[in-house]
């Protein structure tokens, strides 16, 4: 069983303790998340545990041949060669093990060296090769690179064809190709749409090895990980099940330091405002003096929790009335070449208050439709119709383009926000992850994913009913997340956006636009449903429209949340029916399995009990354990019976 553990790692930056005696162990099996407040140190513990990072005390100790695979936040390029070629590199330490191998057998073959020796040393590496799937590599490639995105056709584009989000990518499929005994992920879900999340989900589901990762994407973390790592002030301490367990467990745990958290936030707040307003004056100086000792105290003990457990919520500027009907669109179609649509005679309805999601690959048009939708791109045929009053507010990850000069960042969002919310601007900054003297940078200095939250949180500060959004989660960690989700369902406006993270999505839309193969559909319900209904059609349980099955042409077709019944088929409530039957037929089977488990163990421990000479030897005890032994018997028998019958049905 391969591992990598750390005893009493500890490391310092400065004054800062980044890891404070800390202790873990990676196993195989391990699926387990890391998490903790922006900047509490997650991406440089993977470094130590990748080997990278050298603590100042503390033991790293890795299994001997124990293979580690680590994959950074960003940064990584790929170039001179193809995608093909460079996948093949992921399988370097295959090729090392077949020289070593090569190696002893030419040994071997000369006599030189302890010839047991060899043959268990070549014995051991010709193991190790077959159970890292070496021998299966280009498979293995092709399905990873297929999985997370790439075309047959990217397999032979050279490398530096890529923009950085696929280079990313790259760089994730050959940390998965490896095989590695120990996986270490710092966010691999950024650069990745929802169908390559969807892919990596099952690939870590099925993982054999152990990995740790770190990822601001919830429902990613909920169905890959069973324990939780929480890196706080140094400290880290284990969490068993998915993260919103985790969330959960450390809420309760949590609740009364929030308490005195929130309580020591409102005696430093008045105390603070007593400086401020008094402490110029003579005749209260005094007093003022005091109330700064009084304040300098409490600072110098100051409760910190997560970021993710304080609860911040606003609500933005009151949507303008609109009409009912927002926007509409007919025969909408878009071409950049004359020759293939993107967009291609689509005809959409968005009424007041909907949340509409657009679904679909990556270069399915999503994008494009929504700058269509804003004004920002023309129209190669048909037209878009705003209804009445409607004001349209739009963003993409070029609106950090705007976002400069050498004004800070409060001084920019004071002089944007409405009257009354310039007193919750320091809030929600926060939330958008600038917090303490971040708020204080000029513009000219900010990253581009740090302009990016600014552009977003302008927006959303201006008074509109229309918002077109694409990507707004990008550089959001989870709690920012929450927040904007939570504020947009109290919009009282209308929502068009594009997300690749799925927990937003089934947050927040009301109703699905999918985009695929040139074709669209309207889906009448959450994302949730969505995702039933196409699981359904490619079970082969529901039937998939005419005008879909094998055509480019965009034919719009009205999904009904209850599909007709086909001939042959199930309808959706029945099929939903059946499932909920198989799955409380399972929870019996289960149960009587458990039930059936216990009844042999307690038989058992009954007849080892008849067996010991004071019991077999005294007649009045010997009966009383026999009769216990027959109730036994007669009970398992009746649960076997049960479980004979609950198989059946199931």
């Amino acid at each position: 069983m391969a591992f990598v553990q750390f005893s009493q790692v500890s490391l310092a930056f400065g004054d800062r303790n980044i890891l404070k005696n800390v202790s873990v162990n990676l196993m195989t099996g391990t699926k387990a998340a890391l998490t903790g407040a922006n900047g509490a140190g997650k991406s440089t513990l993977i470094k130590v545990m990748a080997g990278l990072v050298p603590p100042d005390s503390g033991n790293r100790v890795a299994q001997k041949d124990a293979r580690i695979a680590y994959l950074p936040q960003s940064g990584l390029t790929h170039h001179g060669c193809t995608l093909k070629e460079e996948a093949d590199r992921a399988f370097q330490f295959g090729y090392e093990l077949q020289a070593q191998i090569d190696s002893l057998g030419s040994q071997l073959e000369k006599g030189q060296g302890n010839t047991e020796q060899l043959l268990m040393r070549q014995s051991e590496l010709i193991s190790q090769l077959e159970e890292s799937g070496w021998h299966r590599r280009e498979a293995t490639a092709e399905s990873v690179l297929l999985g997370l995105g790439f075309s047959h056709e990217d397999l032979s584009r050279q490398t530096e064809e890529f923009s950085g989000g696929w280079q990313m990518r790259i760089a994730l499929a050959k940390a998965l190709m490896q095989n590695p005994d120990i996986l270490l992920l710092d966010e691999p879900t950024n650069y990745l749409d929802i169908e390559a999340r969807t892919w990596l989900e099952s690939f870590l589901q099925n993982y054999k090895g152990a990995f740790l990762l770190v990822s601001h994407d919830r429902y990613f973390l909920d169905v890959t990980v069973n324990e939780v790592y929480e890196l706080f002030g140094g400290d880290l301490k284990r969490y068993k099940g998915n993260f919103s367990h985790y969330e959960e467990v450390r809420e309760v745990e949590l609740k009364t330091l929030i308490a005195e958290y929130e309580k020591q936030q409102d005696e430093i707040a008045k105390l603070e405002d007593f400086i401020r307003r008094f402490g110029v004056q003579a005749t209260k100086a005094a007093q003022a003096q005091e109330r700064q000792k009084q304040l300098d105290k409490i600072l110098a003990k100051k409760i910190e929790i997560p970021e993710s457990l304080k609860k911040i919520h606003f609500k933005f500027p009151p949507a303008p009335h609109s009409g009912n009907l927002v926007i509409r669109t007919k025969g909408l179609s878009k071409s950049y070449d004359g020759k293939r649509n993107v967009i291609d005679n689509l005809d959409l309805t968005v009424e007041k208050g909907e949340l509409l999601v657009v679904a679909g690959r990556n270069g399915a048009g999503k994008s494009t439709l929504l700058r269509m939708l804003a004004g920002i791109d023309p129209l190669s045929n048909g037209e878009i119709v705003l209804g009445s009053g409607v004001k349209i507010g739009y963003f993409s990850q070029d609106n950090a383009e705007t976002i400069k000069g050498s004004e800070s960042i409060l001084d920019y969002v004071e002089s944007h926000a409405p009257t009354e919310l310039i007193p919750k601007v320091r809030d929600m900054l926060g939330s958008f992850l600038f917090r303490g003297d971040d708020v204080f940078k000029p513009l000219n200095v900010l990253s581009g994913g740090e302009k990016s939250r600014i552009a977003l949180l302008h927006l959303l500060l201006s008074p509109n009913n229309l918002l077109i959004l694409d990507e707004p989660t990008n550089h959001l960690d989870m709690h920012s997340k929450d927040v904007l989700m939570n504020a947009l369902k109290d919009f009282g406006g209308t929502v068009i956006f594009v997300s690749h993270d799925r927990g937003f999505i089934e947050g927040l839309a009301t109703k699905v636009l999918e985009l695929k193969n040139g074709c669209h559909r309207e889906f009448p319900g959450d994302y949730k449903y969505y995702m039933e209904r196409i699981a359904a059609e490619e079970a082969g349980l529901v039937d998939v429209p005419e005008n879909l099955k094998g055509t480019q042409s965009a034919v719009k077709n009205q999904e009904s949340p209850v599909p007709e019944k086909s001939a042959g088929k199930l309808s959706w409530e029945e099929q939903k029916k059946q499932e909920a039957e198989k799955r409380k037929a399972e929870k019996e089977v289960a149960r009587l399995e458990a039930e059936i488990a216990k009844a042999e163990e307690e038989k058992s421990l009954l007849e080892a009990k008849m067996g010991q000479p004071e019991v077999y030897s005294n007649g009045a005890k010997a009966k009383e354990v026999q009769g216990k032994i027959d109730s036994v018997s007669a009970r398992l028998d009746q649960l076997n019976a049960d479980w004979e019958a609950a198989m059946e049905n199931l």
